[in-house]
Formats: C-alpha cells, sequence, structure tokens
C-alpha cells in the first residue's frame, strides 16, 4: 500500500488563504462545532485540508469533493472543541474522539447526533417560556420617557474602590453609547444621572452618591492616596449599578439611571439569594493556574461570580433540566435534554458579573465583553450584568445563542458550505454536496466498522484506550501547546454547572494534572512531558504500522515547550515524515493582539520511526522575528533532533541553544 498524499505533499498556499478567512470568524465557518465555549480552536478548513492529504482517490482529494475517507478510523486523543471529528466524519470516516474533560464530550454528542430541529425548537421555546413566565418580574424595568413598563437589556455596574478617605466607584469610561445620530449618552461623575450629551435624560435615585471616576484615575483626589480593591465582601457586592438599558416599542433604545424601582428589584433578589438551592460545597474553586486569580482576589466559590438575579435564573434552568429534582409540569429528556443543557452552560460566558462592557466605543455600540475574551479570568471595571431571557436577539441571550449555536449549526450540518476565496477577504460560498456534519453513536469499537459516519466517544485519559492495537488509521489531534491555554483549569467556570444539569453524566470531577498542559509557565517542562509521552505512546501502540500516521499542528515560543514535544515523540517511537506551515491565528484576537503571539501553526506528520526513510539535516539557526519561518525551521529542527540519536538533556539544550 503506497504511503498516504500527506507525506510529500500538502497544498500550503491555499491552506493559508483559506485559513485566513476562517480566522477572522471561524463559528461562521463552522457552526455545528461552536455550541459550547472552548478555547484555541483550529480552523476546520486546516484539518478538512489534512484529512483530505490522506485520500487514497485523487479524484476526491480536492478540497471541495464530497468523501473519500469511507471506510477509515480517525482518532483524536485529545479533541478539544472536537474539530477533528467533524471534518472527518463529514468525509465519511468512523471516527473516535476522546478527551479527559466531559465537555467536549458532551458537545461532541450533542452536536454530531442527528435528530429533528423542528421537535427541537418546540422543546427550546417551551423551556425559554417556562422561564420568562417565572422570572420576567425580575426583568423588567421603564422608559425613562414615557414610563412604559418593559423589560431590560443588561445593567450596568461600577467597581467598588477605597483609598484613606473612603469609597468611589470606578468605570470604563463614562460614556454609555455613541447613537446612530451622533448623540452620546454618558453618566455623570457626580449625580450619575444619565445624560444625552449635555441635556440630561434619566435622573438616578435620590441617596448618597459615591464619586465616580473613569479607570485611569489611580489615587483619590482629596486625600491623595491609591484606591485599592475591596476584598473583604463577596465579589458580586463589589460593584454597584449604575444604568439600565432596554428597548422601548415608542422610544427605540434608551440609557436610565438606576430608579427607585431599579434598586427595589435588585433587593428582592438579594433577599431571595439565601433560599436559593444549589449545593455551596460542589461550587468550591479549585487550584490552578488560571483559578490562582480568583483565590488572590478572595474569591473561593463559582456562586460569587454571579449576581443574585443571575443565581435564581440559573437554578431554575436546573430544576427544569434535572429530572431528578424537576417538580414542574413537563420533562426534558434525551437529545433536547443535552443541547439545552449545553446552551445554559455556553450562555455563562455572557452572564456572569465577569463580563465587561466595551459598547462605549464608537465602533461597537452596546457590545459585551464576555468573560473569557483573554482566555484568562479578568475583571472588569464596568460589569455588565445581562438578561438572558431578552425577547431579542442580542449577545448573550438564550434565544440568540439557540438560533446562532444549535439551529443555525444543525442546518449547517445537514448542508455544509465552503468558502472559496476570490481576493483579499473576499469569497463565495461552495455548498459540499453529499457530505453531512453529522453521525451515529456506537458505545464499542466493534460498531465502527457496522457503517460510515460512525462515532464513538470516550471521556478520560487518552494514555489508556479501549481499543485493539493497530486498529486506527490515522491520528489527527491538536494537543495543548505545553503553557498556553489552561483549559481544565478554565473549564471548572462551565464544569460546576453542567454537574447540576446533567448529573447522570460521568467525569465530572478529575484531577488537573491529568490534562495535558503544563501547569506554571515558568514550569520545567516534566509533566507536560510525561502526560503527552503517555498519550503519544498509546497512539503508538494502537495505530496502524505501515501506513499510519500521527498529525497534529503545534506551535510555541518557549523552548520548554517544543523539547517536551521532542521527548514525548521520540519516548513513543515517532519520527517525522514531514512539516508544513499554515495560518492560525487572527491578527485582531483580543487574546493575542500586542503579545508577540505566533500567528502560524506547524502541520507535524509523524509516523512509526522505522518508517520514516527521511534524514533530516542538523539545524544550526532558528529564524526568531517572522512567524511563518520560526513554524517553519521549529519543524525541521524536530525532525532533526528525533532521528539525531541525541540523549533527552541534549535535545532540552539544543532547543535551549536554538530559541533562546
Amino acid at each position: 500500500m503506497p504511503p498516504p498524499p500527506i507525506d510529500t505533499h500538502f497544498d500550503e498556499v491555499f491552506a493559508d488563504a483559506i485559513a485566513k478567512l476562517e480566522s477572522y470568524n471561524k463559528h461562521l465557518y463552522r457552526p455545528n462545532t461552536y455550541l459550547h465555549k472552548w478555547w484555541a480552536r483550529r480552523c476546520g478548513s486546516t484539518f478538512r485540508l489534512i484529512l483530505k492529504a490522506l485520500v487514497e482517490d485523487e479524484a476526491t482529494r480536492d478540497y471541495y469533493a464530497p468523501g473519500g475517507l469511507d471506510g477509515k478510523i480517525i482518532l483524536d486523543p485529545m479533541m478539544g472543541g472536537g474539530t477533528t471529528l467533524h471534518e472527518a466524519i463529514r468525509l465519511g470516516a468512523s471516527v473516535i474522539g476522546a478527551d479527559v474533560d466531559p465537555i467536549p464530550v458532551l458537545q461532541a454528542r450533542a452536536s454530531l447526533s442527528g435528530g429533528s430541529l423542528t421537535q427541537l425548537a418546540q422543546q427550546f421555546r417551551r423551556f425559554h417560556q417556562s422561564l420568562r413566565a417565572q422570572l420576567a418580574d425580575h426583568y423588567r424595568t421603564t422608559c425613562p420617557q414615557c414610563q412604559r413598563d418593559v423589560a431590560w437589556w443588561y445593567i450596568l455596574y461600577g467597581l467598588r474602590r477605597r483609598c484613606a478617605c473612603g469609597e468611589a466607584l470606578f468605570v470604563d469610561s463614562l460614556t454609555l453609547r455613541h447613537n446612530n445620530d451622533d448623540s452620546i449618552f454618558h453618566l455623570d461623575p457626580i449625580t450619575h444621572d444619565v445624560c444625552r450629551d449635555e441635556a440630561l435624560f434619566s435622573r438616578a435615585a435620590e441617596g448618597e452618591k459615591r464619586p465616580l471616576h473613569e479607570r485611569t484615575q489611580k489615587t483619590c483626589p482629596t486625600c491623595h492616596k491609591p484606591y485599592r480593591e475591596i476584598l473583604d465582601v463577596p465579589y458580586y457586592q463589589r460593584y454597584t449599578p449604575l444604568a439600565v438599558s432596554g428597548h422601548c416599542p415608542e422610544h427605540g433604545l434608551f440609557f436610565a439611571a438606576m430608579r427607585p424601582d431599579d434598586w427595589a428589584a435588585i433587593r428582592r433578589a438579594d433577599d431571595l439569594r439565601p433560599t436559593i438551592a444549589l449545593p455551596e460545597k460542589e461550587f468550591a474553586i479549585g487550584h490552578g493556574s488560571k483559578s490562582r486569580s480568583l483565590h488572590e482576589r478572595r474569591i473561593h466559590s463559582y456562586l460569587d461570580l454571579f449576581s443574585s438575579r443571575q443565581l435564581l435564573y440559573l437554578a431554575t434552568a436546573v430544576n427544569w433540566l434535572n429530572p431528578e429534582i424537576s417538580d414542574f409540569g413537563f420533562r426534558i429528556s434525551g437529545q433536547a435534554r443535552l443541547n439545552l443543557a449545553l446552551l445554559v452552560s455556553t450562555a455563562l460566558e455572557f452572564n456572569t458579573l465577569l463580563c465587561g462592557y466595551k459598547g462605549y466605543g464608537a465602533r461597537r455600540p452596546g457590545a459585551i465583553r464576555h468573560a473569557f475574551t483573554y482566555h484568562a479570568y479578568s475583571f472588569p471595571y464596568t460589569a455588565l450584568e445581562n438578561n438572558p431571557l431578552y425577547g431579542r436577539r442580542a449577545s448573550g441571550t438564550l434565544e440568540n445563542l439557540f438560533h446562532g449555536r444549535i439551529l443555525r449549526g444543525r442546518q449547517w450540518a445537514q448542508q455544509p458550505v465552503e468558502r472559496r476565496p476570490i481576493s483579499g477577504r473576499r469569497s463565495c460560498a461552495v455548498p459540499i454536496a453529499d457530505e453531512v456534519d453529522a453521525g451515529t453513536e456506537v458505545a464499542r469499537f466493534d460498531e465502527l466498522g457496522d457503517g460510515r459516519r460512525r462515532f464513538l466517544l470516550i471521556q478520560g485519559s487518552s494514555t489508556v484506550l479501549d481499543l485493539p492495537d493497530a486498529s486506527v488509521d490515522f491520528i489527527v489531534t491538536d494537543p495543548p501547546y505545553f503553557d498556553s491555554v489552561q483549559y481544565s483549569d478554565l473549564a471548572a467556570f462551565f464544569r460546576v454547572w453542567l454537574r447540576q444539569l446533567l448529573p447522570e453524566s460521568d467525569g465530572w470531577s478529575y484531577e488537573l494534572d491529568q490534562s495535558a498542559v503544563e501547569p506554571t509557565t515558568n514550569g520545567s517542562g516534566a509533566d507536560y512531558t510525561a502526560s503527552l509521552s503517555g498519550i503519544f505512546a498509546e497512539c503508538a501502540r494502537v495505530l496502524k504500522q505501515e501506513n499510519g500516521r500521527l498529525i497534529f499542528t503545534y506551535h510555541h515560543w518557549n523552548p520548554k515547550g517544543w523539547a517536551a514535544l521532542t521527548l514525548a515523540l521520540k519516548r513513543a517511537g515517532f519520527g517525522l515524515v514531514n512539516r508544513y506551515v499554515v495560518h492560525s491565528e487572527n491578527l485582531v484576537s483580543r487574546h493575542i493582539v500586542g503579545q508577540n503571539a505566533l500567528v502560524h501553526d506547524v502541520i507535524l506528520v509523524c509516523a512509526p520511526a522505522q518508517e520514516v526513510a527521511r534524514e533530516w539535516p542538523a539545524v544550526t539557526a532558528v529564524t526568531l522575528t517572522d512567524s511563518y519561518q520560526f513554524c517553519y525551521d521549529c519543524g525541521s529542527v524536530l525532525g532533526w533532533l528525533l532521528g539525531a540519536g541525541l540523549s533527552e538533556g541534549e535535545i532540552e539544550s539544543a532547543w535551549r541553544d536554538l530559541l533562546t
């Protein structure tokens, strides 16, 4: 049997062009893989091209040709967002996905399974209407112009800080919104009134007003002492509401200052907080490199990251969806329940007091900054409380996320569409006939051969897989990039809620050190090396030897990351067949802008060392000033070091010398 085409050819020029298109709006290009929040997803187009380069029949190897992998079994042992599974199942393969975290498994199960969209939409409407009927009174305000009773859209809060002479409030900007008529809503720093240009628009309730500053004010103008965070109260009490936004049928969008009825609604929710039946011990924050920032601010429970109103909504959703405790008049079960539980969970990113506000900018009027914009916990000056039950299709609402993440994703899955680059960021749509992004789940490996597009999901460490020897045609994955994103630690923010919504699922509690991510930025790499070595060794066991390939993407500036990767591959007995470089990151992504970040990935094609005939020459220098060339050079270094017969210490020294 001839070796797979990817050994000698991969269309880097086309891969780069289409990845540059997709990287700006990945969720729009591959909507069915974005049901739930996950981090550091790679471009689906890149993985489609990788898989197409494994197709034996040249007639179906073209990017826009359907299928090509019928009868093949593809494994992703670190599936994360599930990109490999979705792309491979579209091409007709049967797939195996494994991950130590339960969220990727649940997301894959929901997004790869078929089912009636009509029934799913009916269940969502019933669920949504029930939540609104029970909770609507907590989300009411009045139009400041006509006093009409309306639902509010979101509430903006200022951060409480303290100096030697008392407390003050801080916001990112006193500007609230740039309107289409060029007028500006803004807060008065003395009265807390909302003004439209120079005119009073909405008067704040009577009472003591703390000084209100923008975040650039670091010291008190009276006592000249620095302002400090207030850490002796729960996190949700460290903010004070300042303005309410909503839509009036007659007067349109408005911003209103906090009035007596708005304050009364907050007090009602706060009074109910002690009665909310959630098991507090299951919301304790563990210890990880990202959650450390929570503990440093004396935040020890995930519950404290939510306002009382947000907790009421979440507890009610749990009651509706958890059949063990539900006391309502109907049950949601099966695929609908799984999808709606994931919907409530992914909406958490837009419904926590970790959300910020970027709507004061002229280019982004009204926009929410979701909680994990920076792939870390961040603590805003202007915090935003969203209305998850808002009737309009607004950012972060259940209505908007259901249509955008579930319905749109499943509709796309029934008729996938690719893009054909034209010039610059211009492209045209190309429907792919005879492809679907869905399959049939099986419970055992031996059932994968009973038909095409079967999928087997495994939740647990991929250092031990319940798979036969030499049973997998290809392994295509995207491993954690050393210490780049601590997935498991960050994902606990969602897991604690999914555990309440789907308690019958397994694996909610596991040790963070089971995840193949280096735990500390300046660590030695030993934990990462050990985890990845175990996973790669298991890959070597289950991979078909003669033509099987382990293919994955990677990038990192840190020589420790590259050294750890090299040692893991060497211990598992892999050599490098080839390497290719492709664009991977949107240059304006908030988590990389201004960070000297790499914007390319190297695609590494590996095989059992005895099957690798290529001899890689020694590399004496790596370009450190160009993202593409750096990744290309590092791929060459990896190939050389895997075949050079050096000791582990010599491999670590070589990487350190080349990348320092």
